[in-house]
């Protein structure tokens, strides 16, 4: 039977604790850093040689819908009643609101070093060291709404911006795809600035620290940041009925994108699961 994910903000007290402990869980037995990995390994840009699976790349959204579900699959060995909950950043914006509580996910870095130094992932608990990463710190990091030079969180408006596209994807199926929901919602602009993060990039540089590249895993955040990414594919698909992920088929031969993304049939690495297999997630989960 389909289980639920919830709003962050509607959890009760249980169920933050429960989601809490399912995520130190997971950590402690050491397979919380695989994924850690695995982001890293899978954050392959534009400008790098070989295949784009998770990100700049028409599979963003299966690819993380897939690793997601693999997260709550660990999780749920832990705690069979735990699901991500996701974080509705065009609603909550505080730096004070979910997900942000002492029972949750902590607050933001201090300013000397940002580092987190409340709730349960601060690393003088003991239960939230960073061992992947990009760097050689070892506690998680947050700058939130990065003071040094300010960003602010996507809004409705611009959310529904990407809702608003009939389809999924357009070559050159890339950063710099102009047209699509893909790279709508993911959010790769042109320009400089704030301006050129839109949605989903823009929560990771609002949010800071560890969110930024291909580490972010280590924060948690990271999960109910996607969650609602996530969430936003379904509700393109109940806006735009009979919409299906782009492309279908993959390009041909002298095209510059032939071997560099996955079409719809084709298995995405590590898992060997398609795109077409991902675009129903109904009879997995469900959003309330």
């Amino acid at each position: 039977m389909a289980y639920t994910r919830k709003d962050v903000s509607t959890l009760t007290a249980a169920e933050r604790r429960r989601f809490v402990a399912a995520m130190l869980e997971v950590k402690r037995r050491g397979e919380y850093d695989e994924f850690v990995r695995m982001h890293i390994q899978y954050y392959v840009a534009d400008g790098d040689s070989g295949l784009r699976a998770a990100h700049m790349a028409p599979s963003f959204l299966p690819w993380h819908r897939q690793f997601l579900l693999e997260l709550e699959r660990a999780l749920r060995r832990v705690d069979s009643g735990v699901s991500v909950p996701y974080w509705d950043w065009t609603r909550d914006r505080t730096p004070t609101s979910a997900p942000w509580t002492q029972d949750l996910l902590g607050g933001n870095g201090r300013r000397s070093d940002r580092q987190v130094t409340t709730g349960p992932f601060a690393y003088a608990n003991g239960k939230w060291t960073i061992t992947e990463g990009v760097t050689d710190g070892e506690y998680l990091t947050r700058d939130f709404g990065r003071p040094s030079n300010p960003i602010e969180l996507p809004t409705r408006r611009e959310l529904d911006s990407a809702l608003a596209d009939p389809v999924y994807d357009t070559a050159p199926w890339n950063s710099t795809s102009s047209k699509g929901f893909r790279n709508r919602l993911e959010g790769w602009g042109s320009g400089s600035g704030a301006a050129s993060w839109r949605n989903h990039n823009r929560v990771h540089r609002w949010v800071g620290g560890a969110m930024l590249g291909g580490a972010s895993v280590n924060d948690p955040v990271f999960w109910l940041h996607h969650a609602f990414v996530d969430l936003q594919w379904s509700r393109w698909q109940q806006r735009h009925r009979g919409a299906r992920y782009l492309p279908a088929r993959p390009p041909g031969p002298g095209d510059s994108q032939r071997g560099r993304i996955v079409a719809r049939h084709e298995k995405m690495p590590p898992w060997g699961v398609t795109p077409d297999k991902l675009e129903d997630h109904s009879g997995i989960y469900r959003y309330a």
